[in-house]
């Protein structure tokens, strides 16, 4: 085979790679806005949808892993090409663990249908996913571009969303004390918060990998968490 087509080949193996990694992007963003919308709206039936479609984003991660592996074994790649593949697979990773949140916030979603404390907490709820949204967004374009300033800036945004789940979480405390009789359901808002504070992260992790393809080396420095949830006590 002419020298020209293996070449061909071999980005055609690499463009499909990252084909997939967007696709599973796309898709647990898709995950994330529906589980929300299913929690706020009382939607129930969109709740199962959500739990019932995680399967593709777990096939999509797997077959990241199978073409990946393939180019490994095949290609022996070497510098940039070693540094994408290697990074598809720790970010085909994120992206399943941001589908299983969004599948257990759809969970938790049905069993609070006969709980109707979710209106309570709906604005705080929908303005802590509108930010984790905007960072998913931003790495996957980031990622497509491989734009170290881009997924920089995705970093900087997990600060935020740190704060307005510690705000939430001494929210829902606070309800708890004053209302015990709710607490199972407070309980199950609590791990929906964490649930989506924890996509934040799957976030940065991802824009650290861009960071990585880009620049060759990763970021060196302590990621402060601005989560103060563990240290807030009730008076």
């Amino acid at each position: 085979m002419p020298k020209e087509h293996i070449v061909q080949a071999y980005d055609a193996e690499l463009g499909n790679l990252e084909k997939m990694i967007v696709e599973m992007g796309e898709r647990a963003r898709l995950q994330l806005d529906q589980s929300i919308t299913s929690l706020v709206e009382h939607d129930v039936a969109l709740a199962r949808t959500v739990v019932a479609d995680d399967i593709f984003i777990d096939q999509l991660e797997l077959e990241v892993a199978t073409r990946a592996t393939q180019i490994f074994a095949l290609r022996q790649p070497v510098a940039d090409d070693l540094r994408s593949i290697v990074a598809a697979l720790k970010i085909s990773s994120d992206l399943e663990r941001i589908g299983d949140h969004a599948k257990n916030i759809s969970k938790r979603t049905i069993t609070l249908t006969k709980m109707p404390l979710v209106s309570e907490f709906g604005n705080s709820l929908r303005r802590i996913h509108a930010l984790v949204d905007n960072m998913i967004h931003d790495v996957l374009e980031a990622y497509r571009g491989r734009d170290a300033k881009k997924a920089l800036a995705v970093l900087a945004q997990d600060t935020e969303v740190d704060k307005i789940y510690t705000s939430l979480f001494r929210e829902i405390l606070t309800y708890m004390m004053e209302d015990p009789k709710n607490i199972t359901a407070l309980t199950h808002l609590l791990f929906i918060a964490k649930n989506i504070e924890r996509i934040g992260d799957h976030a940065t992790n991802i824009a650290e990998q861009v960071y990585y393809v880009k620049t060759g080396h990763y970021i060196e420095r302590d990621r402060e968490k601005a989560d103060q949830a563990i240290s807030i006590i009730i008076e």
